[in-house]
């Protein structure tokens, strides 16, 4: 009666356990969703650094309010059709809400890239273009499908994105649409004043989605952290 294993078997069981190891974390979309959204933590963080050493005040410049540091998500032709976002300050003069090449942040892992994963438009830098992030494409790196916002995150249905101050607090909604530093209407006050929740989900709908399908990330009120709360 034979008591062991020949050479030849086990590399045969190694090589089993090694496929269905890979096969078993490709099909995790858990940890998709946890990578994105530490990725996104990482970004929101340096949007707020960015806004905290460049303010863009001027007494000169009646729209100055309008170009504060952002991180915005979007979908659309520009983006292949996956989610991505892009960090961007809109300093061009027209403040036109949508970021021009030479408004986005440069990657600092990378300086010829920026930290883009794509925007709509002729003008604009599209996901696969030389100076796209590949991860910034989190629709197609990370298999995020769908991307909700809660109500102390947005002025509008659809604004997805979020600003920061010159002291680093978070403000909600299109930057580009504010009439003042803070509007001060209840119901278009810019400030983000209750926790903001932004779920990021591996299904096409955020509202079906169930707790394996969907990581939530939270910016907190005045100190704008960033941190995963599910």
């Amino acid at each position: 009666m034979r008591k062991s294993f020949t050479l030849l078997e086990l590399v045969f069981v190694v090589l089993v356990i090694g496929i269905l190891a890979k096969v078993l974390l490709t099909k995790n979309p858990s940890d998709h969703l946890d990578r994105a959204a530490y990725q996104i933590i990482s970004h929101i963080r340096y949007t707020q650094q960015l806004a905290l050493v460049h303010d863009f005040y001027s007494p000169q410049d009646p729209h100055w309010f309008k170009r504060r540091w952002r991180i915005s998500f979007n979908s659309g032709e520009g983006t292949n059709g996956y989610w991505a976002y892009t960090v961007w300050a809109d300093t061009a003069a027209t403040a036109s809400g949508s970021p021009d090449p030479q408004e986005i942040a440069q990657n600092p892992q990378n300086p010829a890239k920026k930290l883009t994963g794509g925007f709509n438009g002729n003008q604009f830098i599209h996901a696969g273009d030389p100076e796209a992030t590949e991860e910034l494409t989190i629709g197609a790196y990370y298999g995020i499908k769908d991307i909700k916002f809660s109500a102390a995150c947005r002025t509008g249905t659809h604004s997805k994105s979020i600003g920061f101050d010159h002291v680093g607090r978070p403000l909600r909604g299109a930057i580009e649409n504010y009439t003042s530093p803070y509007d001060s209407a209840v119901a278009t006050n810019v400030l983000i004043v209750a926790q903001c929740r932004i779920t990021l989900c591996s299904v096409s709908d955020c509202n079906t989605a169930t707790h394996e399908e969907k990581k939530t990330i939270a910016v907190e009120p005045e100190t704008g952290y960033a941190h995963i709360v599910d």
